[in-house]
């Protein structure tokens, strides 16, 4: 697993709350207006992350041009959610309804569509159901589906099922620290445990389900038409590197890679990915 390696939010990250309606959700986002923005990014967090997994490359991109969005996904840190909807659909949804509410869609103005690791099953998902919401589908360190073989995430499931959360994420940073992650720095540390157990127990169950089943969505957003741009670090393996490239191919395109990355390069290299990102956005 990666780790942030820093919990620093700059200054120019503004924090707010909407509930879109009849969604039963309260989302808690950030966001960075550009000065004159060209369109607008709405960046959408992967597996046990949070909005401030984009806190260093939102200014980044706000600096190139364009307006950048996140939210914590619903029953994640610090985002409600009524009822116990933690499916792909629910998740998609979630992310066409804030969509909606931006500034540059009201205006008129492009929404770009960037989905991380599980939040990319959760773009393709809301660009197949909502295809004339957005400008672009940037699938970034994710594959086109599941994992199939999830046993660890079975882990995650059965854990959260008998365990108190503070002990499942214990169990978790014990299994990670075997595997070879180092430590983290205390600050940090105490940002993820606290995000980990403040999220809603069936929300983190419903994202591993999710990326133990979700089936190929990649013929169904091909079919949309949507421009897509399949991004990696250099380094990732979340899902298979081949099976990644041969994502792209069936997309048209070919898998742009993100030097000195592995799984988030949007904290391992934030300038590196928000050059390549406006370079991609302002090929269309």
């Amino acid at each position: 697993m990666v780790s942030p390696r820093t919990v620093e939010t700059p200054p120019q990250v503004r924090s707010t709350v909407i509930e879109p309606t009849g969604r039963g959700v309260s989302l808690a986002a950030s966001y960075v207006p550009a000065a004159e923005p060209e369109a607008s990014v709405l960046l959408v967090h992967g597996w046990t992350g949070s909005k401030e997994d984009f806190s260093v490359l939102m200014p980044l991109l706000a600096d190139r041009g364009f307006s950048a969005y996140s939210y914590d996904q619903r029953g994640q840190y610090e985002s409600a959610a009524a009822g116990d909807d933690f499916s792909l659909d629910a998740f998609a949804e979630d992310a066409a309804a804030f969509a909606q509410q931006l500034p540059g869609h009201v205006a008129g103005q492009p929404v770009h569509l960037l989905g991380h690791s599980f939040g990319g099953l959760v773009a393709a998902r809301t660009a197949i159901r909502h295809p004339g919401l957005w400008a672009s589908v940037t699938l970034f360190c994710t594959g086109p589906g599941g994992h199939g073989d999830g046993s660890g995430l079975q882990l995650m499931i059965d854990s959260l099922a008998t365990m108190e959360i503070g002990d499942v994420y214990a169990q978790k940073v014990q299994i990670e620290q075997a595997q070879g992650a180092p430590p983290n720095a205390p600050e940090v540390e105490a940002f993820l445990r606290r995000r980990f157990v403040t999220g809603n127990p069936a929300s983190l169950s419903g994202m591993s389900q999710i990326l133990i089943d979700t089936a190929d969505q990649i013929d169904e957003l091909r079919a949309t038409g949507l421009p897509v741009f399949v991004v990696r670090g250099e380094g990732d393996i979340a899902w298979p590197q081949q099976e990644q490239d041969e994502m792209a191919a069936r997309l048209g395109t070919s898998v742009v890679v993100i030097p000195d990355a592995d799984h988030c390069p949007n904290y391992e290299a934030p300038e590196a990915t928000a050059d390549t990102l406006a370079k991609l956005l302002r090929s269309l």
